[in-house]
């Protein structure tokens, strides 16, 4: 048990260390968004299964309780091969805080959905407050698009059941048809992919522990890449230039482009959409793709690896 538990370790600190370092120093993720963001999304996978394995795995030691439950099904020589009775002096330790680390994740996800619910109950509130001065003909608070009257352009996806489409009467009055129509698919690219759930998780991680590399890098990098992939989603109904210009027009009284930090990404979406970068070919993201999906499976195995001997 104590190889597994330090096998555990090791691919836990280099998912959550240096993988992700390196990661953000890595330029393909600019052109792929949506396979980086699996990337990210299994890194992360990779790090909370290596810990919820090596938390099994010290209950499992420390209690024998848990060890016969976990063990109930095995053979006698499968729950041999683990050699729970000889536990380390540490894993008690270790076992605690694994323990309080997975009772604060799951206290950290369970505020950021209340949160993240109470935010979208005020929002549906202040629409309804606004949805009676809507002028005649335009579509009710009700339907899947929503007309409010405001002079500046803005558009957005309010998630929730049921979602909603949000747009004012200054982006009908700013932007073409087709700019319009880029920016609806944008917003629609969020809904379909449910990126609000990813932003949710890593917000939620990176409030916890911030001071894990990995939950700090996840989060700044998905709420880039999801807007990344949404442009994509755009440009490939729409065209790369309408996109840009649409970008422009409603993000032009905000500054666009601005130097300022808060504005930045906006600027470099356009950059990106003006000059696109050439994408990754089809094995290249192919093999990124079955690479990242495998790794999840690294705790797994060494997890199992002694009972899967035992059986052999």
């Amino acid at each position: 048990m104590t190889v597994c538990l330090l096998l555990l370790s090791v691919v836990a600190l280099t998912a959550a260390v240096p993988a992700p370092r390196a990661l953000t120093r890595a330029a393909w993720p600019e052109r792929e968004p949506v396979v980086g963001l699996w990337v990210w999304q299994c890194l992360v996978a990779t790090v909370l299964l290596c810990c919820l394995a090596a938390l099994l795995l010290g209950a499992a030691a420390v209690f024998q309780t848990v060890r016969d439950q976990v063990f109930a099904p095995a053979p006698p020589h499968v729950t041999a091969a683990y050699d729970l009775s000889a536990a380390p002096p540490w894993a008690a330790a270790l076992t605690l805080l694994l323990a309080c680390g997975a009772a604060w994740t799951t206290a950290m996800l369970t505020r950021e959905l209340v949160e993240a619910r109470r935010r979208r109950t005020q929002a549906r509130a202040h629409l309804r407050e606004r949805a009676p001065d809507l002028p005649a003909g335009l579509p009710a608070a009700r339907g899947p698009l929503l007309v409010l009257e405001d002079e500046y352009p803005d558009a957005w996806w309010l998630p929730g059941h049921p979602s909603q489409l949000v747009v004012t009467t200054g982006a009908l009055h700013r932007l073409t048809d087709h700019q319009l129509d880029a920016v609806l698919t944008h917003e629609r690219g969020h809904a379909r992919a449910h990126h609000d759930w990813l932003l949710h998780l890593s917000t939620a991680l990176a409030t916890g522990f911030p001071r894990v590399p990995l939950f700090a890098h996840f989060c700044d990098q998905t709420r880039r890449l999801v807007e990344l992939a949404a442009d994509d989603t755009a440009s490939r109904r729409c065209g790369h230039l309408t996109t840009a210009l649409a970008l422009i027009e409603l993000n032009q009284h905000r500054g666009v482009l601005s130097c300022a930090s808060s504005h930045r990404l906006l600027g470099e979406r356009v950059d990106r959409l003006l000059q696109p970068p050439p994408r990754l070919g089809r094995r290249h993201r192919a093999l990124t793709t079955t690479v990242a999906a495998l790794v999840p499976l690294v705790p797994l195995l060494i997890t199992f690896a002694p009972g899967l001997t035992a059986l052999g």
